[in-house]
């Protein structure tokens, strides 16, 4: 078996070097390819990307979002497990071995990381906690699902699911997206306990408030459609 590792860059230049090194020092007993995309980054993340060897490598001529990013990446995998990790430091990468192990194990499909699930974190503002918290209830209420954290960064997939999946978001929406159309499918969505160092806006989090409006809306809408 083979894992394909995505990581959307969007400025990122003094993190992406030190996440990709993570990653590609993680230690699995599988295969591993790494496809890295920078999303039309304003500062030097291509520069760092393009000097790093042992990795494929996209580069959108514009920013398009990080759904838009995931897609170009899905296109480009061929491992028979997809993750997606972020360029920022939030979530470190030695965490990847958890999340792919139940599908490994053939206990899984998709699994999530959830930052509620592990109790030592406190470092998110109140704000996206509270926001984060909200978006997974109207989930579990819309689908039925009886998930923790909805919005965290880390989902993985065997890849024939989520290859099987239109996604039609190019931002944010993409995740809310894709797990409503997991769950119409009825396929169980497994949750694991990951640690997160968060960001604040000023330290370069990309989420704003809007993004999470847009995900209850998102929700709503494949809630009554799947196209």
């Amino acid at each position: 078996m083979k894992l394909s590792i995505i990581i959307p860059v969007y400025n990122e230049e003094k993190t992406v070097r030190i996440i990709i090194q993570k990653v590609k020092d993680l230690k699995i007993p599988i295969k591993k390819e790494i496809i890295v995309v920078d999303d039309g980054s304003k500062d030097k993340s291509w520069q760092e990307i393009q000097s790093i060897i042992g990795i494929k490598k996209i580069k959108h001529p514009k920013n398009m979002g990080k759904g838009a990013a995931v897609k170009s990446a899905i296109k480009e995998s061929t491992g028979d497990i997809i993750i997606i990790q972020d360029a920022d430091l939030e979530l470190d990468p030695i965490q990847i071995p958890d999340l792919i192990n139940p599908i490994l194990e053939g206990k899984s499909e998709v699994v999530y990381g959830s930052r509620n699930a592990y109790r030592k974190d406190k470092g998110r503002s109140l704000l996206f906690y509270l926001g984060g918290h909200f978006i997974t209830f109207i989930t579990n209420i819309l689908f039925g699902t009886r998930l923790t954290d909805e919005p965290c960064g880390y989902k993985a997939f065997r890849s024939n699911i989520i290859k099987n999946i239109k996604i039609n978001n190019n931002r944010f929406e993409w995740e809310p997206e894709v797990t409503a159309k997991i769950a119409r499918k009825g396929i169980k969505i497994e949750e694991v306990p990951v640690k997160v160092q968060s960001r604040s806006i000023k330290e370069g989090k990309k989420l704003r408030r809007i993004d999470g409006i847009k995900a209850l809306l998102t929700l709503i809408k494949y809630r009554f459609t799947n196209q």
